[in-house]
C-alpha cells in the first residue's frame, strides 16, 4: 500500500517504544522512556538542516529543533509529547504500527505521535520547497502524561526566550481548541488519638473527622457548581480516594483523603487552597491537615481574539475544514505553556476517545488533513 511521509515518520515513532513510567518499577525496561525516541527524532530534524538538541535526563529526554525565517514575523513553538502512557491490557501489538480499515494502529497512533508525523512531513515539504514564512520551534517532550517534566525541560532550556505562540497537537480532530480546564490534586490528614476500641471514647477517631471533612468538601462541590465558565461549564472537585485504619479492634489515629479538582481559567493553585482550608476549618473538628496541593496540569483560556486563533482559522479554512473553535475535557502542555506567558491553542489529529485506549487508532484521513494543514500554517503565504 503506498503510504504518504506523514504515515511513514508515524508508523517509524509507533516502532520505538517511548512508555512513561509513571513512577511504576514493573514495566520492561526496554519500553520505559523517551530517549530512544528523541535521538531519532533529532537526527531527522538535523537531515531537514534544523538546529536540534536533545534536552534532559536518563531515559526521560526531550528533543528541541529550531528553524528560522528571514523576516518572519512570528515564532511559533509547535509542541507534540512523545511519551505513551503504559501497554498492559491492549488488544493489538503497542509497537506495530499496523495499517487497518483506513486507520494506524498502536500506542501513541492517537496521543500524539501523528502530530508530530504529520508537522515534521509538512516542514520537510515546506522546507525544500523554499516556503516557510515564520520561525519555528519544534518540540518534542517527555512525560507529558505524568509530571510535566519535559515541558519544564524546553522552558529551561529557551530561558528568557520566548515564541509569540504555542500549538499542542493534541487529537482535537482538527479543531481549534482555545480552552479547557486545569488538573489538580490535594492530600488531607486527619488526625487523631489511637485506642483500644472497648474504650472509644479514650482516643480520637481520625475516620471521623475525615468524614466531616468529606462532607464539608462535598459541600464545597456544590458551591464551585453555581459558578460556569460560558465555555467549559462550572469547576468541580470530587474526594476519590479514602483510607485510613489499623485493625477493627483499634481506634485509627490518622486516615487521609485525595481529591480531584477541576480548575477554571483564573483558578490557581493557591486559590484552590484558600478554598479547601476554608471548607475545612467549616467542617467542626480539629486535626486537619492539608499535607499537598499538586497543579498537574494549569487552565488554558485563550482569547477567541488572539492572533494564534486566526492564523489557524485562516489555515484550516484553505484547506476545507471547519474553523469553529472548541473547549477540550482534558488538560494539555498548553496550559503549562499559558502559565509561562506563552499564549496558545490545542490542535491535532484523531479523537481524544482513541487515546490510552486497547486498541489505541487514529484515521489516516486525520494525518493527511494535519499534514495539509502544518504545510499551510508555516507557508509564507498563510
Amino acid at each position: 500500500m503506498e503510504t504518504s511521509p506523514a504515515i511513514r515518520n508515524l508508523r517509524d515513532y509507533i516502532a520505538i517504544p517511548s512508555v512513561n513510567p509513571m513512577q511504576r518499577d514493573d514495566l520492561p525496561a526496554e519500553q520505559i522512556g523517551e530517549r530512544r525516541l528523541a535521538e531519532h527524532l533529532h537526527e531527522q530534524f538535523r537531515r531537514l538542516g534544523l538546529d536540534s538538541v536533545i534536552i534532559g535526563r536518563g531515559e526521560r529526554r526531550s528533543v528541541v529543533a529550531e528553524v528560522t525565517c528571514p523576516g518572519a514575523v512570528d515564532t511559533v513553538l509547535v509542541a507534540s509529547h512523545i511519551d505513551t502512557v503504559p501497554v498492559e491490557g491492549m488488544e493489538i501489538d503497542p509497537f506495530d504500527p499496523r495499517l487497518e480499515n483506513g486507520r494506524v494502529l498502536g500506542r501513541g497512533s492517537c496521543d500524539t505521535k501523528a502530530g508530530m508525523a504529520a508537522c515534521v512531513a509538512a516542514l520537510e515539504k515546506v522546507l525544500r520547497q523554499g516556503t516557510l514564512g515564520c520561525n519555528l520551534i519544534l518540540v518534542g517532550e517527555s512525560d507529558e502524561e505524568y509530571s510535566g517534566r519535559g515541558v519544564a525541560d524546553v522552558l529551561a532550556h529557551l530561558g528568557t526566550r520566548r515564541p509569540d505562540w504555542v500549538l499542542a497537537t493534541e487529537p482535537t480532530r482538527m479543531r481549534v481548541v482555545t480552552a479547557h480546564k486545569g488538573v489538580a490534586t490535594a492530600r488531607i490528614a486527619a488526625h487523631g488519638r489511637a485506642c483500644h476500641s472497648s474504650a472509644p471514647s479514650d482516643g480520637k477517631n481520625a475516620l471521623v473527622g475525615l468524614a466531616r471533612a468529606i462532607l464539608s468538601l462535598d459541600e464545597l462541590a456544590a458551591r464551585l457548581a453555581q459558578n460556569e465558565d460560558p465555555r467549559l461549564g462550572a469547576g468541580t472537585l470530587s474526594v476519590n480516594l479514602a483510607a485510613g485504619g489499623h485493625a477493627s479492634n483499634i481506634v485509627p489515629d490518622r486516615a487521609t483523603l485525595t481529591l480531584d479538582r477541576r480548575l477554571l481559567p483564573g483558578d490557581t493553585i493557591e486559590s484552590m487552597r484558600r478554598e479547601i482550608e476554608e471548607a475545612l476549618a467549616g467542617a467542626g473538628t480539629d486535626g486537619l491537615e492539608i499535607l499537598s496541593c499538586i497543579l498537574a496540569k494549569p487552565p488554558l483560556g485563550t482569547s477567541e481574539e488572539h492572533p494564534a486563533v486566526a492564523r489557524c482559522q485562516s489555515a484550516l479554512a484553505r484547506i476545507g475544514l471547519d474553523t469553529a473553535t472548541d473547549v477540550a475535557a482534558f488538560g494539555t502542555d498548553a496550559g503549562i505553556f499559558a502559565q509561562h506567558g506563552i499564549p496558545g491553542i490545542v490542535l491535532g489529529p484523531g479523537s481524544i476517545e482513541q487515546a490510552h485506549t486497547a486498541r489505541e487508532f487514529v484515521e489516516i484521513d486525520q494525518v493527511d488533513c494535519a499534514t495539509a494543514f502544518f504545510e499551510t500554517l508555516l507557508r509564507a503565504d498563510s
